[in-house]
This record gives C-alpha cells, sequence and structure tokens, in this order.
C-alpha cells in the first residue's frame, strides 16, 4: 500500500469523494490521515514529506518547484475532475510522477447533456417553446425534422463526441463529424461520415461542438460557418465559448431567428452583463451544468480510486494523463 493524502478545494471533497469511497482509500492505502485544502497545507508538512499518492480534485494548485519540494517521494496524482492544464509545470513533468484525471468519466454527463439537446432540438422543442410563451397558442406545426432521417453534426470526435456517437445510434439520426484526427475507416466503423466544416453546418439539422479550447482551436466557429446552417436549425455548444466567435454568433442570430443556440458555455464566463446573450430570443443559455454536477461528482472519485487499484497493481492505467496528451485537454 502506498501512503496518500487528499488535497481538494473548501467543501468540494464531500462533492467528489463520498463516504464511501473515502472509507475504501482510507483502508486500501497507507491513510496518512490529511485531507485538506491547500490554504491549510503548512498544518501537514510532515504528512507531506511521507505521501507517495495525492488524490485530489478541484482546488489542486500548481505542481512547481516549491510544492514538489514538499512532496519528495511522491510517485502519482490521481485527480478527480477533468483538465490537468491549470496545475501541472515542467517541473512535474520532469520527475516522472505518473498522472491520472477522470476526464473520461466527466464525459459521461456532458454526452448525455448534449443527446437530450439534440433530441428536443430536432423536435424543435426550443422554437415550440418560444412560440407558446409569445403567442398563447399551439398555432400552426413549424417544420419539424424530428428524429427520423435527420443529420446531426458533432464537431470533433474525442472522448466525449465519441460517446455521443454511442448514445445516438438507438435513434435513427445520420451522424456526420468533422475531425482532421480521426481516420476515416475508424469513423466509417462506427457509422460515422467525416466531412469537412463547411460541409457539417451546411448539411446539419443539430450541430453540436465538443471541440477542446486550444490556442489552435479560438474562434473556430466563426460567421461564415454559422450563417451555412439549414433553416430552423440548432446550434449547441457544451465545449468552451472561446472556441465560438462569440460577436459572429450574436450577429447571425439577430439575422436569423430560424436558427436556435443551446449555450452552456461562454466567453468570458458567465457572459458579460450587457451580453446580448441573455436578451436574444433564440439563445438558450445554460450555466456551464453539462459537466459532473452535484451527485455526478462521485463517479469521478470512484473512477481515480479504480485507477489507484489499477496503478498499485501494475495494471494498464486507462485514465493516464502524459506530458504529449494534458494540452490537448479540454
Amino acid at each position: 500500500m502506498f501512503k496518500s493524502i487528499l488535497i481538494a478545494a473548501p467543501g468540494l471533497r464531500e462533492d467528489v469523494f463520498s463516504e464511501e469511497t473515502m472509507k475504501k482509500i482510507r483502508t486500501e492505502t497507507h491513510w496518512l490521515d490529511a485531507d485538506f485544502a491547500w490554504g491549510a497545507a503548512d498544518s501537514h508538512l510532515n504528512e507531506m514529506a511521507e505521501a507517495e499518492v495525492i488524490f485530489s480534485t478541484w482546488g489542486m494548485p500548481k505542481m512547481d518547484e516549491s510544492f514538489l519540494a514538499k512532496f519528495p517521494k511522491l510517485r502519482a496524482v490521481f485527480y478527480a475532475a477533468g483538465s490537468v492544464r491549470g496545475f501541472v509545470t515542467e517541473e512535474f513533468w520532469n520527475r516522472g510522477i505518473t498522472l491520472c484525471s477522470a476526464w473520461r468519466s466527466n464525459a459521461v454527463p456532458v454526452s448525455e447533456f448534449a443527446l437530450g439537446a439534440i433530441l428536443l432540438s430536432l423536435k424543435q422543442a426550443w422554437l415550440y417553446h418560444r412560440r407558446l410563451k409569445d403567442e398563447h397558442t399551439l398555432g400552426s406545426r413549424i417544420p419539424t425534422q424530428g428524429g427520423y432521417g435527420s443529420t446531426v453534426g458533432l464537431v470533433s470526435l474525442g472522448a466525449i463526441g465519441w460517446r455521443v456517437v454511442e448514445l445516438l445510434k438507438p435513434f435513427s439520426v445520420r451522424v456526420i463529424a468533422y475531425d482532421p484526427f480521426v481516420d476515416p475507416d475508424q469513423a466509417a466503423k462506427a457509422g460515422v461520415t467525416l466531412v469537412g466544416l463547411d460541409e457539417l453546418f451546411e448539411q446539419s439539422d443539430v450541430v453540436s461542438l465538443h471541440t477542446p479550447w486550444l490556442k489552435e482551436t479560438e474562434n473556430l466557429i466563426h460567421g461564415g460557418l454559422l450563417r451555412r446552417m439549414k433553416p430552423n436549425s440548432t446550434f449547441i455548444n457544451t465545449a468552451r465559448g472561446a472556441v465560438v466567435d462569440e460577436s459572429a454568433l450574436i450577429e447571425v442570430l439577430r439575422e436569423r431567428a430560424d436558427l436556435t443556440a443551446v449555450l452552456d458555455v461562454t466567453y468570458p464566463e458567465p457572459a458579460a452583463t450587457d451580453s446580448p446573450l441573455y436578451s436574444l430570443p433564440n439563445v438558450l443559455l445554460t450555466p456551464h451544468i453539462a459537466g459532473s454536477v452535484c451527485q455526478e461528482c462521485q463517479r469521478m472519485g470512484d473512477s481515480m480510486l479504480l485507477e489507484y487499484r489499477h496503478f498499485i497493481r501494475g495494471e494498464a492505467l486507462e485514465h493516464e494523463v502524459t506530458r504529449e496528451t494534458a494540452p490537448l485537454m479540454a
């Protein structure tokens, strides 16, 4: 058994690591009885000096030279959240410490949220909702794609995009995707047709964005693409707001009342208080809830306990993050 501690932001440990999971950590590791936020680190210097394993979640401090000096025996970090870009450093990678992240576990609720939004969009739920509220009448039918034979376009096939592909399989929809790094044969076997970005926006009844926020992907979705969207179609963003040219999105939505944008993320986040996104009738805003919230967060803690078990047995790790893969995470 490895000597372990847990570091988390105040109040978040309980959200991510259930009492049942904590009991298992205390039993399956040499628990140093250290469960703290980084602001209280000075009271745990002895435990940090002995720790070989860190369990963590949101609130993990930057693992720079000063941090690492307090952990001379550290061998592995099990981070029960998503992206690690906020705390990893060159000093960390140079130490050769194993790092695992629950990013695949966090992909589960995001893909489920996207699926729900896609299916409701295909039924024109947002347009009907607006009309009922404004006109107080059922009125005539809006041209509606529905699920049968419609086209769903996915921008990027990472962990979330591929899971959306799987979730869409029971429905009679055509799935197309844009991802220049995916092998066409792999896509074809999954029933996905790879297309260019222009084609995807032209052909899709719903476009769902799953691209990570990298310098190279900022403003990837621009006004020219959005203007190519089909009548009465929907754009869904559960990725990152900076991947979309937000001023262009607002301009297009003003021009085309038939389009709907379902935005779980914006840039900045939240949107500026005077942003038109709050008042545009064809925008549905949610406060970054597609990812793990409340009890869903415990899936991430459980997955990191399972990963620790693989680590201690010398088995292949399912969620390891490396120096090469870390920059590609959302």
